[in-house]
């Protein structure tokens, strides 16, 4: 369950409906997230815990509001988890969507279709990349035949950080698959050591490169798309919401050491399957259409962290 595109969508006086399956998540977090927006606007969240596999669960949320945009970030994300069990990807990752659209489509729900997914690389090589380039493919085809629909693709990379006053953070149920709260969890002893995976790279360090976006950063990517979509006859349009800078595992580890004074320790393993060398956005094009651009950087996103 993302905390911050509703927590920034409460702030600019939405209402906000979650449907979550908790299946790596925890309710407290909408408390939070409540507590953080004040009496004022906390009665505009509602959360419901349900399955978007489900129908009946669906049925339930639309049949009480008829006017819905859609922000559709359900879906598990660990590469290696997905080559190792493709099946379980495929069917939480493209059938969830399918269901969503269906009911969407039952309810009218077309010229406020707001998709957003996760997704790292056009050319995927990997089952969990498959699945959302898959989805964006579906997500076309399904404009095409309805000119009615307007879908707007958020392609996010990685997400880290939390909110500042440190209520809201990332803490991933078991051996968290993301870098940055696999350390924190070292640092403060709760794991032995964290698993660097892949240091032969051909990278300056030896180490996967990847975008580190905050989430902050993100959340306001939510907003200036939502504004573009509500403007624009844009038909289905597709973003990167990125830095543009890649970072290695072993840069980001120095620079939580640098912010919070604590040695991690290493354990240097073999490459995962599936993991690309170097991941990063080209942001351009969300930079000119939606006059957006991440103004922080992997230093606010360690600080954040230890705050946690």
């Amino acid at each position: 369950m993302g905390s911050f595109p509703k927590f920034v969508l409460l702030n600019e006086a939405f209402k906000v409906s979650i449907i979550d399956n908790l299946d790596n998540a925890v309710e407290d977090t909408v408390f939070r997230v409540k507590d953080l927006v004040g009496s004022q606007l906390s009665h505009n969240l509602e959360f419901h815990l349900g399955d978007i596999r489900n129908k009946d669960d669906l049925e339930k949320l639309f049949s009480k509001n008829k006017s819905w945009y859609v922000v559709d970030i359900w879906g598990l994300k660990a590469v290696g988890e997905s080559v190792a069990h493709p099946f379980r990807y495929f069917s939480n990752n493209s059938a969830e969507s399918i269901t969503l659209y269906e009911t969407m489509a039952k309810y009218n729900c077309k010229k406020t279709w707001f998709l957003l997914k996760i997704y790292e690389e056009l050319q995927a090589m990997n089952p969990y990349g498959r699945t959302k380039l898959f989805l964006e493919e579906i997500a076309r085809d399904i404009q095409k035949a309805d000119s009615d629909r307007r879908i707007i693709l958020l392609r996010y990379f990685n997400p880290v950080g939390g909110h500042e006053n440190g209520k809201i953070v990332e803490n991933p149920k078991g051996i968290p698959n993301n870098l940055l709260p696999y350390i924190q969890q070292v640092a403060v002893g709760r794991l032995p050591e964290l698993n660097v995976y892949g240091h032969d790279y051909p990278t300056p360090d030896g180490t996967a490169i990847r975008d580190y976006i905050h989430v902050m950063d993100l959340a306001y990517g939510h907003i200036v798309a939502l504004q573009k979509l509500l403007s624009d006859d844009i038909g289905c349009i597709a973003y990167n919401l990125g830095t543009g800078r890649g970072t290695s595992v072993l840069e980001m580890v120095a620079a939580f050491e640098k912010a919070s004074g604590k040695k991690i320790p290493l354990k240097l393993c073999a490459k995962r399957p599936g993991d690309a060398t170097a991941v990063y956005a080209s942001t351009e094009k969300a930079e000119k259409e939606l006059c957006w651009k991440a103004k922080y950087g992997v230093k606010e996103c360690a600080v954040n962290k230890i705050q946690a």
